[in-house]
């Protein structure tokens, strides 16, 4: 069984290790303990990670965080994956910053590259993994801080909430959508 999982970032040096950047900072994670390496595959950075008799593929689009659509459907479609085993680990403005929220379906909430996504895939029946990045800055400075990068305080427990969302990847491609958000949601 194959699962793809895209996590949502800009590429460029400039945007690494912001908040906006959370999807690829959270792949990264996953590659990473599971030994595996990303290549430069049309649209998308990719790798494949076999677990538990499931394979994900793993992408973080090239095409800027705006037009993730494109990555996503053109990955799907190459993969031949339906789209209840999609999952897009996103930033989320609404969440304090750690939170993690899996959910089965939804709106774009206001993110750009959810809302591509959405419109090229013709619906908001996928799952997707919200990390909040918090909405701790002055009106007209959002921006700025999705595009900032993490505090010192916020470095201090973002490799922890990393490793919760790469669990939460690897359960949602072997017990599902519903168990996983009965265990992590409220973690």
């Amino acid at each position: 069984m194959k699962y793809l999982i895209a996590g949502l970032g800009n590429i460029g040096e400039e945007y690494s290790g912001t908040r906006h950047n959370i999807g690829f900072t959270v792949l990264d994670a996953l590659a990473s303990a599971s030994n595996i390496r990303f290549e430069d595959t049309r649209l998308a950075f990719s790798a494949n990670l076999k677990y538990k008799s499931r394979i994900f593929v793993l992408i973080k689009p090239t095409t800027y965080v705006n037009l993730s659509g494109r990555a996503v459907h053109y990955w799907m479609k190459k993969e031949k994956i339906p789209l209840d085993r999609l999952l897009v680990v996103v930033d989320d403005l609404a969440l304090p910053f750690g939170t993690l929220r899996l959910r089965p379906h939804g709106g774009d909430g206001g993110h750009n590259g959810l809302a591509h996504i959405n419109q090229i895939l013709g619906t908001q029946q996928y799952a997707r993994l919200r990390f909040g990045i918090g909405n701790e800055f002055f009106p007209g400075r959002q921006v700025k801080h999705v595009l900032g990068e993490w505090t010192a305080e916020e470095t201090n427990i973002l490799d922890a909430r990393i490793r919760v969302a790469t669990e939460v990847i690897l359960s949602f491609g072997t017990i599902g959508v519903e168990r996983t958000m009965n265990l992590f949601n409220n973690r």
